[in-house]
């Protein structure tokens, strides 16, 4: 029976909030997703509502079928692969892309419907699933930093501090300072709070520069992306690997997010998730959208009580209203999000605590997903380095009796997936 047929008013508040929350955290992705897409060739004004729709849909389905709070949308990572890697290093065309999508999303369901997903889900060490959590934690506080402008690209380093002169700058540290307050009070919806308090401050003080401007009216041409899907080049090199990289992409990345968004779900609730971001990632090409995953930012709405799938169907319900008022989403700046992402980014962090330490066989492989992840900003390489590295060090340090086949064969799998991207 699912949770959310015996909530109480307030669990039902609380939930809705969750998944309030869990959408603002996420939003920049209407946006973000179409910058990128546009650079593949595709119309910006037509993707915003592939985007929109497929995380309608997909968060929906995700809360009516399996009962989790998690947010399906199209993912960061698996968008910069379709169009920087797909069309521009491969020479695919965007319709090309587009049915690559779909037939990873069909590679997807094929092994979510077998005894594989099952299996790949059971013989993945603890240490490993830590590994993703943590650094998915990372990847948040990153991303979050960046998108608040606390962090700029230096001169003569990776990342430096930006000017703390900067407007933004000030506005992010008031909007952190104000939401840690909220947060470490207990006060319900600490992170909608401060979203909203933030934003309306930025506006009033002319702190937000809204540049890029939608239209519903532009609805009548999505037909021109809609369905557009080209298996012309089935049988090139192009396309197979194509399709063999973003099916490793997405089979272990869903699996890493949604282990690390839901370490205490059953098995069946994390199988129903499973094969509802599989069923969602086949309907992103058709819908002329880059492949969707389950959200990391989905872990702020978890971090403010959401339980059940009343905070991803939330979600969805948040989509739709944002399709209703695209002109103002670009009125919510990024120094109001940035606060929930760290946030939640520094809360995941803490499973850290939970690897061992005395073994290095058992932590290594671990800590180079932790310092991969947010430092390659792709989900996907930094997992491919920790799979592969597992079963060497436990090899190296004579453990092979914690060594099962089938983790052999995952990691053969990402060092083939490793090996494809240097071919691409």
């Amino acid at each position: 029976m699912f949770q959310w047929k015996k909530l109480s008013k307030a669990d039902l508040k609380r939930e809705i909030l969750a998944g309030t929350t869990s959408f603002f955290a996420i939003s920049y992705i209407i946006m973000v997703n179409t910058m990128i897409l546009a650079e593949a060739g595709m119309p910006k004004e037509l993707t915003v509502f592939g985007t929109i729709f497929i995380s309608i849909i997909g968060s929906i389905l995700m809360g009516f079928i399996a009962d989790a709070p998690i947010v399906l949308t199209t993912g960061m990572g698996v968008n910069s692969f379709f169009t920087y890697t797909l069309v521009l290093s491969l020479g695919l065309t965007w319709q090309q892309a587009l049915a690559v999508s779909f037939c990873a999303g069909i590679v997807y369901l094929l092994v979510a419907f077998t005894k594989l997903s099952k299996l790949f889900a059971e013989v993945v060490p603890e240490t490993l699933k830590t590994g993703i959590t943590v650094g998915i934690g990372f990847f948040l506080v990153l991303i979050g930093l960046e998108k608040g402008h606390l962090i700029v690209r230096g001169e003569h380093t990776f990342t430096q501090l930006a000017s703390l002169s900067d407007s933004l700058t000030l506005l992010t540290l008031f909007s952190l300072i104000l939401t840690v307050c909220l947060f470490l009070k207990g006060i319900q919806g600490s992170f909608f709070i401060g979203i909203v308090v933030v934003t309306i401050i930025a506006n009033l003080m002319g702190l937000v520069d809204s540049t890029e401007h939608f239209s519903l009216s532009s609805l009548k041409n999505y037909t021109q992306i809609f369905s557009k899907l080209d298996f012309s080049t089935f049988f090139s090199k192009s396309f197979l690997l194509g399709v063999f990289a973003l099916s490793m992409i997405l089979i272990f990345e869903s699996m890493g997010l949604l282990k690390g968004l839901m370490p205490e779900a059953d098995e069946k609730k994390y199988l129903r998730a499973y094969r509802v971001t599989g069923f969602i990632t086949l309907l992103s090409g058709i819908f002329g959208t880059s492949p969707t995953v389950a959200a990391a930012e989905s872990a702020t709405g978890i971090e403010e009580g959401g339980k059940t799938g009343i905070t991803s169907i939330t979600s969805g319900v948040c989509f739709f209203l944002a399709l209703l008022a695209l002109p103002f989403l670009s009125y919510i700046p990024d120094s109001a999000l940035a606060p929930a992402i760290i946030i939640t980014g520094f809360l995941m962090i803490q499973q850290i605590k939970t690897l061992h330490f005395d073994d290095f066989s058992d932590y290594f492989p671990a800590m180079l997903m932790i310092v991969l992840i947010p430092f390659t900003m792709n989900i996907s390489d930094g997992m491919a380095f920790g799979f592969v590295a597992y079963p060497l060090t436990k090899w190296i340090a004579g453990k092979k009796s914690e060594l099962s086949l089938p983790m052999w064969l995952i990691s053969g799998l990402f060092l083939i997936y490793l090996i494809v991207n240097v071919l691409i």
